[in-house]
């Protein structure tokens, strides 16, 4: 190869490698921000009209409570009598332990996470997690000034609870946590009222 052909050569391996550099610059720039997009609505952690309660006191809402009723998801499919605990662990984090009867194989089954607060603690606007790294949006948006009921949002329209200390619920309360899930955009006909007919839940601690 002749001096002349090499250069062109050369030039022309340069101007490949840069047409290559430009593309994907180009393909980097639009699929970043489609990333970002993607993960940022992946992290949604409130539906749009709900509001966390403040005032939130973190050790009044720690113990023992009983799910009177969900929007059923696959993680608690067939269960009924289902509860959730709220402890601290020996760090101060928020410990979560989740429990019911799977009715059709016969048997009792737990799992466990951690909650964080997204920001302030005196506003109930948590994130849970039961897999690693991935959160999930856990907002108290009713609660009473004893602590003995409360109006649960996840992190879409699709993840709803009410909970109770008692395995049931005055009618009064039910009825106004039914109108506030409405109201922030839950279809309520979707609840599902969960049965509490057992007593022997081997997870539940009583201390």
């Amino acid at each position: 190869m002749d001096i002349v052909n090499f250069y062109g050569s050369f030039i022309s391996l340069k101007s490949f490698k840069k047409r290559i550099n430009m593309k994907t610059k180009t393909i980097l720039a639009t699929l970043i921000p489609a990333v970002l997009i993607s993960l940022l609505s992946a992290c949604s952690t409130l539906p749009p009209k709900a509001k966390p309660v403040t005032d939130f006191e973190l050790k009044n809402y720690l113990g023992l409570w009983y799910e009177i009723a969900r929007i059923d998801f696959r993680f608690e499919k067939n269960l009924n009598n289902t509860t959730a605990q709220y402890s601290l662990d020996d760090k101060g984090n928020v410990k979560v332990l989740n429990s019911g009867f799977n009715y059709e194989v016969g048997e009792w089954t737990s799992a466990t996470g951690k909650a964080k607060f997204r920001g302030d603690t005196n506003v109930a606007a948590l994130k849970v997690s039961f897999f690693g790294p991935f959160y999930s949006g856990y907002n108290v948006i009713a609660l009473d000034k004893e602590y003995k009921y409360a109006l649960v949002a996840g992190k879409d329209l699709d993840l709803l609870w009410i909970l109770s200390r008692e395995q049931t619920i005055p009618d009064d309360i039910k009825a106004d946590y039914l109108e506030i899930a409405k109201e922030v955009g839950y279809d309520t006909s979707r609840l599902i009222w969960v049965e509490h007919n057992k007593d022997d839940n081997p997870f539940i601690d009583e201390r």
